[in-house]
Protein backbone atom coordinates (compact mmCIF):
# COMPACT_ATOMS: atom_id res chain seq x y z
CA UNK A 1 0.00 0.00 0.00
CA UNK A 2 2.91 2.35 0.67
CA UNK A 3 3.93 2.00 -2.97
CA UNK A 4 0.46 3.07 -4.14
CA UNK A 5 0.44 6.08 -1.83
CA UNK A 6 3.79 7.10 -3.28
CA UNK A 7 2.23 6.95 -6.74
CA UNK A 8 -0.76 9.11 -5.80
CA UNK A 9 0.96 12.41 -6.50
CA UNK A 10 2.19 11.10 -9.85
CA UNK A 11 -1.26 10.01 -10.98
CA UNK A 12 -2.93 13.24 -9.91
CA UNK A 13 -0.49 15.25 -11.99
CA UNK A 14 -0.12 12.95 -15.02
CA UNK A 15 -2.76 14.68 -17.16
CA UNK A 16 -2.66 17.12 -20.03
CA UNK A 17 -3.62 20.77 -19.44
CA UNK A 18 -6.53 20.45 -21.87
CA UNK A 19 -8.11 17.81 -19.63
CA UNK A 20 -8.08 19.79 -16.41
CA UNK A 21 -11.25 21.85 -16.70
CA UNK A 22 -13.25 18.79 -17.70
CA UNK A 23 -11.72 16.74 -14.91
CA UNK A 24 -12.44 19.37 -12.27
CA UNK A 25 -16.03 19.71 -13.52
CA UNK A 26 -16.59 15.97 -13.22
CA UNK A 27 -15.02 15.82 -9.75
CA UNK A 28 -17.35 18.61 -8.61
CA UNK A 29 -20.32 16.77 -10.11
CA UNK A 30 -19.58 13.45 -8.44
CA UNK A 31 -18.65 15.01 -5.10
CA UNK A 32 -20.79 18.08 -4.51
CA UNK A 33 -19.67 18.55 -0.93
CA UNK A 34 -18.05 21.94 -0.54
CA UNK A 35 -17.88 22.27 3.23
CA UNK A 36 -16.65 20.40 6.29
CA UNK A 37 -18.58 17.43 7.66
CA UNK A 38 -17.54 15.44 10.76
CA UNK A 39 -16.42 11.86 10.33
CA UNK A 40 -19.13 9.51 11.62
CA UNK A 41 -18.59 6.88 14.30
CA UNK A 42 -19.95 4.25 11.90
CA UNK A 43 -17.30 4.96 9.28
CA UNK A 44 -14.89 2.23 8.19
CA UNK A 45 -11.19 2.18 7.44
CA UNK A 46 -9.69 0.47 4.41
CA UNK A 47 -8.67 -2.54 6.54
CA UNK A 48 -12.29 -3.03 7.69
CA UNK A 49 -13.67 -3.17 4.15
CA UNK A 50 -14.73 -6.74 3.33
CA UNK A 51 -14.97 -8.51 -0.05
CA UNK A 52 -17.43 -11.10 1.27
CA UNK A 53 -20.48 -9.26 -0.03
CA UNK A 54 -20.84 -7.56 -3.42
CA UNK A 55 -17.23 -8.22 -4.34
CA UNK A 56 -17.40 -6.25 -7.61
CA UNK A 57 -18.09 -3.11 -5.59
CA UNK A 58 -15.38 -3.97 -3.09
CA UNK A 59 -12.62 -4.38 -5.66
CA UNK A 60 -13.57 -1.19 -7.51
CA UNK A 61 -13.52 0.80 -4.27
CA UNK A 62 -10.30 -0.89 -3.17
CA UNK A 63 -8.68 0.15 -6.44
CA UNK A 64 -9.00 3.81 -5.34
CA UNK A 65 -8.64 3.55 -1.56
CA UNK A 66 -5.28 1.78 -1.75
CA UNK A 67 -3.67 5.08 -2.81
CA UNK A 68 -4.59 6.71 0.54
CA UNK A 69 -3.48 6.05 4.13
CA UNK A 70 -5.31 3.04 5.56
CA UNK A 71 -6.24 4.97 8.70
CA UNK A 72 -8.63 7.27 6.82
CA UNK A 73 -12.31 6.57 7.48
CA UNK A 74 -15.25 6.65 5.09
CA UNK A 75 -18.88 5.65 4.74
CA UNK A 76 -20.16 3.66 1.79
CA UNK A 77 -23.34 1.99 0.59
CA UNK A 78 -23.06 -0.76 -2.01
CA UNK A 79 -25.84 -1.79 -4.36
CA UNK A 80 -28.62 0.14 -6.09
CA UNK A 81 -28.92 3.35 -4.07
CA UNK A 82 -32.17 5.21 -4.84
CA UNK A 83 -32.30 7.50 -1.79
CA UNK A 84 -29.82 10.16 -0.72
CA UNK A 85 -27.93 8.98 2.40
CA UNK A 86 -28.36 11.06 5.57
CA UNK A 87 -24.58 11.55 5.76
CA UNK A 88 -21.87 11.89 3.09
CA UNK A 89 -21.45 8.41 1.64
CA UNK A 90 -19.68 6.70 -1.27
CA UNK A 91 -22.27 5.19 -3.64
CA UNK A 92 -22.63 3.81 -7.15
CA UNK A 93 -25.94 5.54 -7.87
CA UNK A 94 -28.11 8.36 -6.56
CA UNK A 95 -31.36 10.16 -7.40
CA UNK A 96 -31.05 13.03 -9.84
CA UNK A 97 -31.87 15.97 -7.56
CA UNK A 98 -30.60 19.33 -6.36
CA UNK A 99 -30.11 18.04 -2.81
CA UNK A 100 -28.12 14.87 -3.52
CA UNK A 101 -24.75 16.15 -2.29
CA UNK A 102 -24.49 13.49 0.43
CA UNK A 103 -24.39 10.81 -2.28
CA UNK A 104 -20.80 10.85 -3.54
CA UNK A 105 -20.38 8.84 -6.72
CA UNK A 106 -17.55 6.51 -7.61
CA UNK A 107 -17.28 4.18 -10.61
CA UNK A 108 -18.45 1.01 -8.86
CA UNK A 109 -19.55 -2.34 -10.31
CA UNK A 110 -17.73 -1.47 -13.52
CA UNK A 111 -17.80 -5.02 -14.86
CA UNK A 112 -21.59 -4.84 -15.23
CA UNK A 113 -22.26 -1.20 -15.98
CA UNK A 114 -19.36 -0.11 -18.19
CA UNK A 115 -19.64 -2.31 -21.24
CA UNK A 116 -19.25 -0.40 -24.49
CA UNK A 117 -20.38 -1.71 -27.85
CA UNK A 118 -18.27 -2.73 -30.81
CA UNK A 119 -20.80 -1.98 -33.51
CA UNK A 120 -19.92 -3.06 -37.05
CA UNK A 121 -23.27 -2.05 -38.57
CA UNK A 122 -24.09 1.40 -39.85
CA UNK A 123 -27.44 2.89 -38.82
CA UNK A 124 -28.78 2.48 -42.36
CA UNK A 125 -27.97 -1.26 -42.31
CA UNK A 126 -30.04 -2.02 -39.22
CA UNK A 127 -33.62 -3.28 -38.88
CA UNK A 128 -36.11 -0.42 -38.94
CA UNK A 129 -37.58 -1.45 -35.58
CA UNK A 130 -37.28 -0.83 -31.83
CA UNK A 131 -35.97 -3.52 -29.50
CA UNK A 132 -35.91 -4.13 -25.76
CA UNK A 133 -35.08 -7.13 -23.58
CA UNK A 134 -34.83 -7.38 -19.83
CA UNK A 135 -36.48 -8.43 -16.63
CA UNK A 136 -39.84 -6.82 -15.88
CA UNK A 137 -41.71 -6.83 -12.59
CA UNK A 138 -45.51 -6.42 -12.55
CA UNK A 139 -45.39 -3.12 -10.65
CA UNK A 140 -42.59 -1.62 -12.74
CA UNK A 141 -42.72 0.64 -15.80
CA UNK A 142 -40.90 -2.07 -17.78
CA UNK A 143 -44.08 -4.17 -17.58
CA UNK A 144 -46.05 -1.30 -19.11
CA UNK A 145 -43.59 -1.12 -21.99
CA UNK A 146 -43.82 -4.86 -22.63
CA UNK A 147 -47.59 -5.08 -22.24
CA UNK A 148 -48.28 -2.25 -24.66
CA UNK A 149 -45.68 -3.00 -27.32
CA UNK A 150 -44.76 -6.71 -27.37
CA UNK A 151 -47.10 -7.41 -30.31
CA UNK A 152 -46.46 -4.27 -32.37
CA UNK A 153 -45.05 -5.03 -35.85
CA UNK A 154 -42.38 -2.32 -35.56
CA UNK A 155 -41.17 -3.57 -32.17
CA UNK A 156 -39.25 -6.58 -30.89
CA UNK A 157 -40.00 -5.98 -27.22
CA UNK A 158 -40.36 -8.61 -24.54
CA UNK A 159 -39.30 -9.62 -21.07
CA UNK A 160 -36.74 -12.34 -20.53
CA UNK A 161 -38.15 -13.51 -17.19
CA UNK A 162 -41.37 -15.47 -16.67
CA UNK A 163 -44.64 -13.57 -16.90
CA UNK A 164 -47.16 -13.80 -14.04
CA UNK A 165 -50.08 -16.22 -14.21
CA UNK A 166 -52.96 -14.70 -16.15
CA UNK A 167 -50.71 -12.48 -18.27
CA UNK A 168 -50.25 -13.07 -21.99
CA UNK A 169 -47.36 -15.59 -22.24
CA UNK A 170 -46.30 -14.00 -25.55
CA UNK A 171 -44.89 -11.11 -23.54
CA UNK A 172 -41.97 -13.37 -22.70
CA UNK A 173 -39.41 -13.56 -25.50
CA UNK A 174 -36.04 -15.19 -25.95
CA UNK A 175 -32.92 -13.55 -24.60
CA UNK A 176 -31.07 -11.31 -27.07
CA UNK A 177 -27.35 -10.61 -26.77
CA UNK A 178 -25.95 -7.12 -27.19
CA UNK A 179 -24.80 -7.98 -30.71
CA UNK A 180 -28.29 -9.20 -31.59
CA UNK A 181 -29.88 -6.03 -30.26
CA UNK A 182 -27.41 -3.91 -32.22
CA UNK A 183 -29.05 -5.15 -35.41
CA UNK A 184 -31.94 -2.75 -34.69
CA UNK A 185 -31.98 0.98 -35.41
CA UNK A 186 -33.75 1.88 -32.17
CA UNK A 187 -32.97 0.44 -28.73
CA UNK A 188 -35.14 1.27 -25.73
CA UNK A 189 -33.44 1.93 -22.39
CA UNK A 190 -35.56 1.57 -19.26
CA UNK A 191 -34.40 2.08 -15.69
CA UNK A 192 -34.66 -0.93 -13.39
CA UNK A 193 -33.87 -0.78 -9.67
CA UNK A 194 -31.84 2.35 -10.37
CA UNK A 195 -30.17 3.18 -13.70
CA UNK A 196 -30.56 1.30 -16.97
CA UNK A 197 -27.58 -1.01 -17.43
CA UNK A 198 -27.87 -0.97 -21.23
CA UNK A 199 -27.64 2.83 -21.59
CA UNK A 200 -23.84 2.89 -21.83
CA UNK A 201 -23.51 0.36 -24.63
CA UNK A 202 -26.46 1.81 -26.55
CA UNK A 203 -24.89 5.28 -26.52
CA UNK A 204 -21.56 3.84 -27.69
CA UNK A 205 -23.20 2.14 -30.69
CA UNK A 206 -24.60 3.16 -34.08
CA UNK A 207 -28.16 2.62 -32.84
CA UNK A 208 -30.42 5.36 -31.48
CA UNK A 209 -31.32 5.38 -27.78
CA UNK A 210 -34.99 5.82 -26.81
CA UNK A 211 -35.74 6.42 -23.12
CA UNK A 212 -37.78 8.29 -20.57
CA UNK A 213 -36.16 11.14 -18.65
CA UNK A 214 -33.75 9.41 -16.23
CA UNK A 215 -34.50 9.45 -12.48
CA UNK A 216 -31.14 8.14 -11.26
CA UNK A 217 -27.50 8.68 -12.16
CA UNK A 218 -24.09 7.08 -11.81
CA UNK A 219 -20.52 7.84 -12.89
CA UNK A 220 -22.02 8.11 -16.41
CA UNK A 221 -23.66 11.41 -15.31
CA UNK A 222 -27.12 10.52 -16.61
CA UNK A 223 -28.44 13.71 -15.04
CA UNK A 224 -26.54 15.81 -17.59
CA UNK A 225 -27.82 13.97 -20.66
CA UNK A 226 -30.03 16.14 -22.86
CA UNK A 227 -33.13 14.88 -24.63
CA UNK A 228 -32.91 15.42 -28.37
CA UNK A 229 -29.13 15.74 -28.13
CA UNK A 230 -27.94 12.48 -26.56
CA UNK A 231 -31.13 10.38 -26.69
CA UNK A 232 -34.74 10.46 -27.87
CA UNK A 233 -37.16 11.28 -25.07
CA UNK A 234 -40.15 8.99 -24.57
CA UNK A 235 -43.24 9.81 -22.54
CA UNK A 236 -43.38 8.20 -19.12
CA UNK A 237 -46.02 5.72 -20.33
CA UNK A 238 -44.13 4.99 -23.60
CA UNK A 239 -47.26 5.92 -25.56
CA UNK A 240 -45.28 7.86 -28.18
CA UNK A 241 -42.90 5.01 -29.05
CA UNK A 242 -44.37 4.34 -32.50
CA UNK A 243 -44.44 8.06 -33.26
CA UNK A 244 -40.71 8.32 -32.48
CA UNK A 245 -39.92 5.21 -34.56
CA UNK A 246 -41.75 6.72 -37.53
CA UNK A 247 -40.11 10.14 -37.21
CA UNK A 248 -36.51 8.93 -36.95
CA UNK A 249 -37.08 6.32 -39.68
CA UNK A 250 -38.09 9.14 -42.02
CA UNK A 251 -35.37 11.53 -40.75
CA UNK A 252 -32.17 9.46 -40.49
CA UNK A 253 -30.04 12.62 -40.51
CA UNK A 254 -31.64 13.64 -37.18
CA UNK A 255 -31.00 10.16 -35.78
CA UNK A 256 -27.36 10.22 -36.87
CA UNK A 257 -26.79 13.61 -35.21
CA UNK A 258 -28.03 12.26 -31.87
CA UNK A 259 -25.99 9.07 -32.26
CA UNK A 260 -22.83 11.10 -32.90
CA UNK A 261 -23.47 13.22 -29.80
CA UNK A 262 -24.04 10.07 -27.77
CA UNK A 263 -20.78 8.56 -29.02
CA UNK A 264 -18.90 11.73 -28.04
CA UNK A 265 -20.43 11.57 -24.56
CA UNK A 266 -19.16 8.01 -24.14
CA UNK A 267 -15.67 8.96 -25.34
CA UNK A 268 -14.96 10.92 -22.13
CA UNK A 269 -15.12 7.64 -20.15
CA UNK A 270 -12.69 5.66 -22.30
CA UNK A 271 -9.36 7.03 -20.98
CA UNK A 272 -8.40 4.85 -18.01
CA UNK A 273 -5.73 7.27 -16.77
CA UNK A 274 -8.18 10.17 -16.69
CA UNK A 275 -10.85 8.02 -15.06
CA UNK A 276 -8.40 7.11 -12.29
CA UNK A 277 -7.39 10.72 -11.72
CA UNK A 278 -11.03 11.77 -11.36
CA UNK A 279 -11.78 8.97 -8.89
CA UNK A 280 -8.69 9.87 -6.83
CA UNK A 281 -9.78 13.50 -6.77
CA UNK A 282 -13.28 12.53 -5.66
CA UNK A 283 -11.90 10.54 -2.71
CA UNK A 284 -9.31 13.18 -1.89
CA UNK A 285 -12.10 15.76 -1.66
CA UNK A 286 -14.09 13.43 0.60
CA UNK A 287 -11.16 13.03 2.99
CA UNK A 288 -10.43 16.77 2.94
CA UNK A 289 -14.04 17.74 3.67
CA UNK A 290 -14.21 15.22 6.51
CA UNK A 291 -11.13 16.87 8.05
CA UNK A 292 -8.93 13.81 7.67
CA UNK A 293 -6.66 14.93 4.85
CA UNK A 294 -5.32 18.40 5.52
CA UNK A 295 -2.29 18.53 3.21
CA UNK A 296 -4.38 19.34 0.14
CA UNK A 297 -1.62 21.39 -1.45
CA UNK A 298 0.71 18.40 -1.62
CA UNK A 299 -1.86 16.43 -3.62
CA UNK A 300 -3.27 19.24 -5.72
CA UNK A 301 -3.50 19.08 -9.48
CA UNK A 302 -2.32 22.68 -9.59
CA UNK A 303 1.21 21.63 -8.67
CA UNK A 304 1.95 20.08 -12.06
Amino acid sequence: MRLYRARLHHHLNAIRDVDRDAIEARVSYYNKRGSYFPDADTSLTFAQLSPKQQSAYYYDLREILRYFPQSLRFQHEFGDVIKVPPRPCIVKSRPIADDNQNAIILKLNRVRHYVFAKDSLEFSEKKDMAVWRGKAKPSHCRSRLVMDWFAHPRCDIGQSNKVPIGVNPRMRKDFLSIDEQLRYKFIVSVEGNDVATNLKWIMSSNSLCFMRKPRYETWFMEGLLQAGEHYVLLKDDFSDLYEKIEFYSKHPEAALAIIQNANRWVDQFRNDAVERVIALQVMQKYFECSGQLLDAHALSLSEA
